[in-house]
C-alpha cells in the first residue's frame, strides 16, 4: 500500500504529513517522539493503512514541518495537529502518540475531546511536578556541540545508542537524519518537561490504552502512574520494545493499536 506525502498551510505555515488508506475509511492521526518525524511511523502506515485512514503528521518543527516562529509547547502542537485535521476535513480521529506524541495527544485530547475519539498512548511519560524537578537536574539529552571534524554526529549516535536494540543500525541513523533536521534538538524535550499534564488529565475521558515497550526505561515505569489518572486505560507490553517501538516492532505495534481499535463501538 503506497504512502502518499503532501502539506497543508496551516497558522504556523506548512505542515507536512504522510497518509495510507482510503479517505472514507475512520482516521488515525499518528504523532511521533521528539526529534524525530511522520518516518518513525513509515513502517506503520500501510499496516493501520490497510484498514484505517491513517496520517502521521509532523509536529510543527519537526521534520518538514514549519514551526511559524510560535515558541515550542505541548499546547501549540497539539492546536496545529487540530488544524490539520481542519484541514483534512476529519471531524474525529483517534489518536496515536508515542513519546512527545503521547503528551500531545493527551492535550489535544484535554483541549478539543469532540474531535478524539480515542487515544493510545505509547511509552508516554506521565509530565507532573516530580518529573520536572527530575528533568531540570539531568543533563541535555540529545544535544550535542558542533564539531568542524563532524564528530558530534559521532556523540548524537552514541547518545542513544544504548536504548535501541543491537543489530539496527537503521534505526539510529533514521534517528540522526531527523535530529540534525531541527534548529533545536531539545525543545521537543523541553516542552515535555515544562507540560503540566497534571492539570490537564483530568478532562480525558476518551477510550484509552497505554502501551507499554518493556524494555524502554523512560516510558516504562509511567504507565502505571498514567493508569492511575485514566481510569477508563488499560495497558498492554509489548515485550521487547525499546525507545523507537513503532519502527522498531512495526507489526506488533500497528496490531496493537488495530485490536484496541476493534473494540471499540
Amino acid at each position: 500500500m503506497s504512502i502518499r506525502r503532501a502539506f497543508a498551510d496551516l497558522s504556523v505555515g506548512q505542515v507536512h504529513y504522510a497518509a495510507c488508506g482510503d479517505h472514507q475509511a475512520p482516521a488515525v492521526l499518528l504523532l511521533h517522539q521528539s526529534p524525530r518525524s511522520w518516518v518513525e511511523y513509515r513502517a506503520v502506515l500501510p499496516l493501520i493503512g490497510a484498514h484505517r485512514r491513517a496520517i502521521a503528521m509532523d509536529t510543527a518543527g519537526f521534520g518538514d514541518s514549519v514551526d511559524g516562529g510560535v515558541p515550542a509547547s505541548i499546547g501549540q502542537w497539539a492546536r496545529v495537529a487540530c488544524e490539520l485535521l481542519d484541514a483534512l476535513g476529519i471531524a474525529q480521529a483517534d489518536v496515536v502518540g508515542h513519546h512527545t506524541g503521547g503528551v500531545i495527544a493527551v492535550e489535544l485530547a484535554a483541549a478539543f475531546p469532540e474531535r478524539v475519539r480515542s487515544l493510545v498512548l505509547s511509552s508516554t511519560p506521565y509530565t507532573d511536578e516530580p518529573f520536572r524537578k527530575a528533568r531540570a537536574q539531568r543533563p541535555p539529552i540529545d544535544e550535542v556541540a558542533p564539531s568542524e571534524d563532524g564528530s558530534h554526529l559521532a556523540a548524537l549516535w552514541q547518545k542513544r545508542q544504548g536504548f535501541y536494540p543491537l543489530g539496527r543500525p537503521d534505526l539510529l541513523e533514521a534517528f540522526v537524519l531527523d535530529a540534525l533536521k531541527v534548529k533545536r534538538v531539545e525543545e521537543g524535550h523541553r516542552a515535555v518537561a515544562s507540560y503540566r499534564m497534571e492539570e490537564r488529565i483530568s478532562r480525558v475521558t476518551q477510550p484509552t490504552l497505554i502501551v507499554r515497550a518493556t524494555a524502554d526505561p523512560f516510558a516504562a515505569p509511567h504507565a502505571e502512574e498514567l493508569q492511575h489518572h485514566l481510569p477508563q486505560a488499560r495497558i498492554v507490553d509489548i515485550e521487547g520494545g525499546m525507545v523507537p517501538l513503532p519502527d522498531q516492532m512495526p507489526e506488533a505495534f500497528a496490531r496493537t493499536v488495530l485490536d484496541f481499535l476493534e473494540t471499540l463501538p
